[in-house]
């Protein structure tokens, strides 16, 4: 068996309890480096292989091996499992004699979600400004979209030391289709010990303050705040006034 577990944040309080268990049961653990030091506290009795950054297929085909040979194994991702994850990747390299199981996590958008109160009651997407894998213009035609849907809109990776500027280039075309003054939550290393949450407007974002272990979540037209918290509004109040007074 070859699980795909999602550990949220890697803190035990927001970790499912289907993550926990695929962890507890299996012999092997595979995964990113930091990721593994995450939950050192629920893996001293297993054999681990970890591997740094960029080394996503390495990990894949060791993790594939290890079950091959009759083991239970489970491939750590950050977040959940299927979102920006290791799942795809592990389902694409797998032969078929290869059982496989997506355990699914809390992902980024989430997890900070919670944290600034509800922003995502309505329609949202999700777009990584990593251009790794991705074309920058693709990306930069997503964000332009998106905007012009008035989705709500969590970015990812937004910044790093190689793209100082891709989240400018980002917000510059969202200023075209969204208001100065849309709501935006600004949630770095949510559930870590140095969280940081931050209320601001998209004219008033402190880039300086912003990383890869930042994510941030653009509200819509509706979006507001109330007693320090960002609130989508999902329609309901106006759909049952509407229908009160008819």
């Amino acid at each position: 068996m070859l699980y795909v577990v999602g550990i949220g944040s890697g803190n035990k309080d927001n970790m499912s309890f289907a993550c926990y268990d695929a962890i507890k049961k299996s012999d092997v653990i595979v995964g990113y480096d930091k990721y593994i030091s995450q939950i050192q506290y629920m893996i001293q009795d297993k054999q681990i292989y970890q591997s740094p950054m960029m080394k996503e297929i390495e990990r894949s085909k060791k993790a594939i091996e290890y079950a091959k040979e009759g083991n239970t194994v489970s491939v750590i991702c950050s977040g959940d499992s299927g979102i920006y994850a290791m799942a795809g990747l592990i389902m694409e390299l797998a032969e078929d004699d290869i059982e496989i199981k997506v355990i699914p996590g809390i992902t980024s958008a989430i997890l900070a979600s919670s944290l600034l109160g509800a922003p995502i009651m309505h329609d949202y997407c999700s777009i990584s400004l990593s251009d790794l894998m991705t074309p920058l213009e693709l990306i930069f035609k997503r964000i332009e979209l998106a905007s012009m849907g008035d989705f709500v809109i969590a970015i990812y990776n937004p910044k790093s030391k190689k793209r100082s500027e891709h989240l400018k280039k980002s917000v510059d075309i969202m200023l075209r289709y969204k208001s100065k003054d849309t709501v935006v939550g600004v949630v770095k290393k949510a559930y870590d010990v140095e969280q940081e949450v931050n209320i601001c407007t998209l004219e008033s974002i402190n880039y300086d303050d912003i990383d890869m272990h930042t994510i941030l979540i653009i509200g819509n037209s509706s979006t507001y705040v109330k007693k320090g918290k960002m609130i989508t509004p999902r329609g309901y109040e106006k759909k049952y006034i509407d229908k009160m007074n008819s």
